[in-house]
């Protein structure tokens, strides 16, 4: 049977990889310093496999069809998507590995569990969303991975409710297999930011600080009482915290946070979380 050994939880603005040195010196050492030390943390865990949960920003799905949900099923995965984007991020494009078959249990387990996920089984390409938090955590692809899609770019969203109990489910299901011994979940997105809006640049400290107190606490219905409305206003893109709750769900216990820097030059309020789950 297998277990998740471990939770990560990531901010994954371009300007962390593509204009770094747009940041004061602090907050941006004191960001790297929180990668460095989460990778450590995940290379102690040695997965087998990284069930990653992002959100999609329309490199793969529109307006037209955009799930709330959505597994994948590949056995390689290229990001960035165009070697454009790739310069952009100041990351190569290359093929990630993938677990198909452990990306299809999950999808099985899904729909037995009541989730009506969508199936892509094929052609997912990555932007920022999984290859700026993978640069520092993973920068080889060594981990075969499992992304998985979050809608938390349009509304309407999936509650907060939903989100972390969707991350249970990915705890089921990856107990109920024999295809990996050992998972870890990444979990990337948020916090506070807004995109393509006049309030862009602007971060949201009360509300990342709260939500960072939510996520510590071990406590799930603080992360499951979130509104809609609560998240706005932080910003648009600050809907992306729903997959920090997903993973937060998944691992079943607290996560830390390594570093939290709200920076304005990347437009987002900034942060990196890793847990571990609770001693038997």
């Amino acid at each position: 049977m297998g277990k998740i050994v471990g939770a990560f939880a990531a901010s994954h603005s371009p300007g962390i990889t593509g204009w770094p040195e747009r940041a004061e010196e602090a907050p941006r050492e004191a960001i790297q310093k929180a990668f460095r030390d989460a990778r450590e943390v995940l290379d102690r865990l040695r997965p087998d496999a990284i069930v990653a949960v992002s959100v999609e920003h329309f490199t793969n799905f529109n307006f037209g069809n955009l799930p709330a949900f959505a597994i994948t099923t590949a056995d390689s995965y290229l990001g960035p998507a165009t070697a454009e984007m790739g310069e952009f991020l100041n990351i190569e494009p290359h093929e990630y590995p993938g677990n198909g078959a452990l990306g299809r249990h999950i999808y099985e387990y899904a729909i037995s569990s009541e989730f009506d996920p969508a199936l892509v089984e094929g052609g997912m390409v990555f932007d920022e969303n999984f290859t700026v938090p993978l640069k520092h955590l993973d920068p080889e692809s060594r981990y075969p991975l499992v992304p998985i899609i979050v809608n938390g770019v349009n509304p309407p969203w999936p509650t907060a409710k939903r989100c972390y109990e969707f991350g249970e489910m990915i705890r089921a299901a990856v107990e109920a297999q024999t295809e990996v011994e050992r998972v870890v979940v990444l979990a990337t997105g948020g916090l506070s930011h807004w995109v393509g809006l006049p309030e862009s640049g602007q971060v949201n400290v009360e509300f990342d600080r709260d939500f960072i107190a939510r996520i510590e606490s071990g406590d799930p219905e603080q992360l499951k009482s979130y509104s809609p409305q609560e998240i706005d206003a932080a910003g648009n893109g600050a809907h992306e915290v729903r997959t920090w709750i997903a993973a937060a769900g998944a691992l079943g216990a607290p996560l830390s946070v390594l570093a939290y820097e709200p920076v304005p030059e990347w437009l987002t309020g900034t942060a990196v979380a890793a847990g571990e789950p609770r001693s038997s």
